[in-house]
């Protein structure tokens, strides 16, 4: 078995106190191994908690409880070094193009500073050279893109420079939270081309955190939909956005505008309003207010992940029959599916 690179151990991040909180992310266990180069998409509406996994994958945000690993040990308590070596493996683009750029310095001083950090050239002849093949490899010009300054550049070049940027640092997993969302249409497919690169060409692992289930059908190859800090359904990517189990995939997916006339768009009748129960309150399933499959059992405890088919599970008692991941440990679930792609290579 593969080491383990990154890993949430059953973690809770509340924001708030009292009674007027939010939990953000309620419990959550999941562990990505190394060396496993797929696409993971985390999705959900504003609000599901996808974002603030995110951050705490990436160390920005301490969980309330539990423990967010990086190769077995509690990010709170790692040496200086091994803190240098995180930032290092794991590296993120963000929503925004302009918010990660300084205006008064060039592209050159983005891609040199990491360069600089890492010690990763021996002279600056290399690192020219460095910085021109990331360009490249992001689809960018460096003739055109080095010695200017951010707002000499569009958006769309902008978040490729954020992609080349991670890409000098050879990480062992990006995590890009809506990469794609404030950029024009006609580049989307661009950058989510670059990212795919990435993920095949250098087998750099990817979290796609996302609204836009669209696009994670076309980059990712599984998924993960999140409701209010919890998983609804997690798989195949192909088979859950074809098929969805869960009553709110079969919400977001009803959402989708899909270029089929025989399809129905939002022909689903499950856009309820949303609970006024407060996270303190609530002791059931997240999503029964809204549900209208809502069983009693629904309202007094949390639904097991169900698997409803081959590598995929969802957190619903339409389907209490059949088997459930124990402790609710996403990692099984990606374990067997890893199993099986070592064992057809």
């Amino acid at each position: 078995m593969k080491e383990t690179l990154l890993e949430l151990d059953h973690v809770t991040k509340i924001f708030g106190s009292g009674k007027d909180i939010t939990v953000a992310l309620d419990d959550m266990t999941f562990s990505l191994p190394e060396e496993f180069p797929k696409i993971i998409t985390i999705a959900g509406e504003s609000g599901s908690g996808k974002t603030t996994m995110g951050m705490l994958l990436l160390g920005f945000y301490g969980p309330t409880s539990g423990a967010v690993n990086y190769r077995g040990e509690d990010l709170r308590e790692l040496s200086k070094k091994k803190q240098f070596q995180f930032r290092r493996e794991i590296q993120a683009v963000f929503q925004d193009p302009f918010a990660v750029y300084n205006p008064f310095y060039k592209v050159d001083n983005l891609l040199s500073i990491p360069m600089k950090n890492f010690k990763l050239a021996k002279s600056r002849r290399e690192g020219r050279e460095m910085m021109e093949n990331a360009l490249r490899r992001v689809g960018l010009r460096p003739e055109e893109t080095l010695g200017r300054f951010p707002h000499q550049l569009s958006g769309g070049q902008r978040q490729r420079i954020a992609v080349a940027r991670a890409l000098l640092l050879q990480p062992k997993l990006l995590v890009t939270d809506e990469p794609v969302s404030m950029v024009d249409a006609s580049l989307r497919s661009t950058i989510l081309k670059s990212l795919r690169s990435l993920n095949q060409d250098f087998g750099i692992p990817i979290f796609y955190i996302t609204h836009d289930l669209t696009t994670a059908y076309h980059i990712s190859d599984y998924i993960m939909i999140l409701y209010r800090g919890s998983v609804m359904e997690a798989g195949d990517v192909d088979a859950v956005i074809r098929d969805p189990q869960h009553p709110y995939s079969q919400l977001l997916v009803a959402s989708i505008p899909w270029p089929d006339p025989s399809l129905e768009w939002g022909d689903i009748d499950i856009i309820i309003p949303k609970s006024k129960i407060s996270d303190f309150e609530l002791k059931g399933c997240k999503f029964a207010p809204r549900c209208p499959h809502v069983m009693d059992i629904c309202h007094t405890a949390r639904p097991h992940l169900y698997r409803v088919g081959e590598n995929r599970v969802a957190a619903c008692y339409l389907y209490q029959e059949h088997d459930y991941l124990k402790q609710a440990d996403l990692s099984a679930l990606f374990r067997e599916q890893m199993a099986l792609e070592f064992q057809s290579e």
